[in-house]
């Protein structure tokens, strides 16, 4: 799908919210950009916001990608989750429902004119490079797509960028736990599922607390889903344990709950070796251990991207492709305020595109790579931890900007979201009622703290 008017034709895959600020970037400045068309699988947009009471398998047949829980609320207030040139409606608490957020990112996409570009139901099958000496850079990408019903022919179209909006809370990470096995049930269908001794399930599949009622359940991990559904099931269960390798959790926890070490091994009759040697015997042991990164449609003879331990290489600036510096992976970090960080990622990826920024050489790129990796290892950050940003995002972003030449987030940005995390770490239990209110760049405040 090549461009006659010289203006830069981009595949987008996803509708989720980074397709989303991509299209709406790339519909701004027409000057350089055609209008993108956006891939989207299910006939929706809003990626993992779409709540999907099922699991496994939607009404039309087609994979549950969203992780989405009924009662979930934001753990990020609203006055940083926004889009920086979009925000929340004003009159919403800080910590929203998801169904708030989809309707946001439905506002957005009709706001900035993002529906008419969006094909719906298309399955992205390959995303393959193509040199040409006839295009400039000599580089373009057929992408190939078919109708995720199974339905139609497959289509290929030429373009000379490609950015990959496609997520990454859909494919379960699952630990190698000796003796996993030994659980041996599934929910195939949440509200009918009947919770038995031995049930095994991930946080994916988690949708709503009262089926757990009275059961005695086991929960791997304490990020925050997991604290989350620990405080969700410790209204209902007889028992909830939160197992994980973090220092033991200081702030409050719900009455009844207790932290153990991370699970060693498993039982043949089911029960749970914790590191320490402590035991239980569960009725629900559910995972909530995070996702793994899937690129399928990505050759790896062609494009030779490596995922490994929750790593993606070779990404330079976690983004773009040394060798193929027109293809982008926006999102792919972790710990980080979302909406904001596609907002600087996709601005960049732009300037690249449009000559703005002159990237280094092949070799100049891969060489600032092993640097960067190196130091990071060195350091004593795991491999499985070098995308997890945290902290470091705020460098991260403002350096998108200056390299990309456009307005970095206000100040306020960083504070107030470095205050929340004190504020969760502190008071998990309460800290979704607070009420932020900005004033400037610089200042903020908390209009409210504690219960309802």
């Amino acid at each position: 799908m090549m461009s006659n008017s010289g203006r830069l034709q981009v595949a987008v895959i996803g509708a989720g919210a980074a397709g989303l600020c991509a299209a709406r970037h790339l519909l701004a400045r027409q000057d350089v950009f055609c209008p993108p068309v956006l891939y989207e699988l299910t006939k929706r947009v809003g990626g993992t916001w779409v709540y999907e009471e099922r699991v496994g398998r939607d009404e039309d047949d087609l994979p549950v990608y969203s992780s989405m829980y009924r009662d979930l609320r934001t753990n990020i207030p609203k006055e940083v989750m926004a889009f920086p040139d979009f925000p929340f409606d004003k009159h919403l608490p800080s910590f929203v429902h998801h169904t708030e957020v989809r309707k946001y990112l439905n506002q957005y996409c009709d706001h900035f004119g993002i529906r008419e570009h969006i094909k719906f139901h298309r399955l992205v099958e390959s995303v393959r490079p193509v040199f040409s000496e006839s295009r400039q850079g000599g580089l373009t990408w057929d992408v190939t797509t078919s109708d995720a019903t199974g339905k139609g022919h497959k289509t290929t179209n030429q373009f000379d960028a490609v950015m990959v909006c496609n997520g990454h809370f859909f494919d379960p990470y699952i630990p190698p736990i000796a003796g996993l096995e030994n659980f041996k049930g599934k929910v195939n269908h949440i509200c009918s599922a009947l919770l038995f001794f031995g049930m095994l399930m991930h946080s994916h599949d988690y949708r709503v607390a009262e089926p757990f009622a009275g059961k005695s359940v086991v929960l791997l991990g304490a990020g925050l889903s997991g604290m989350d559904i620990m405080i969700e099931l410790s209204e209902v269960a007889s028992e909830v344990t939160l197992s994980h390798r973090q220092r033991p959790l200081t702030c409050p926890l719900p009455r009844g709950v207790r932290q153990a070490q991370g699970v060693k091994l498993i039982n043949e009759d089911g029960e749970l070796v914790f590191e320490d040697g402590d035991r239980a015997k569960p009725d629900v042991f559910m995972l909530c251990t995070g996702y793994n990164f899937t690129f399928p449609f990505l050759s790896k003879e062609e494009v030779g991207l490596q995922v490994r331990e929750h790593c993606v290489t070779p990404l330079y600036k976690h983004l773009l492709h040394p060798a193929f510096p027109s293809l982008f992976l926006i999102g792919i970090c972790r710990a980080i305020c979302p909406f904001p960080h596609f907002h600087c990622q996709i601005q960049f990826a732009l300037s690249v595109l449009d000559g703005s920024f002159t990237l280094p050489t092949q070799k100049q790129m891969e060489e600032e790579m092993e640097v960067d990796m190196q130091t990071q290892l060195q350091k004593g950050t795991a491999l499985r931890h070098i995308l997890k940003l945290d902290s470091e995002q705020w460098d991260y972003n403002d350096e998108m900007a200056r390299l990309g030449k456009f307005k970095p987030l206000p100040p306020f940005w960083k504070n107030l979201y470095e205050a929340n995390k004190v504020f969760r770490a502190q008071d998990l239990l309460n800290y979704k009622n607070y009420i932020y209110q900005v004033f400037s760049d610089h200042e903020w405040t908390v209009m409210q703290k504690g219960a309802e």
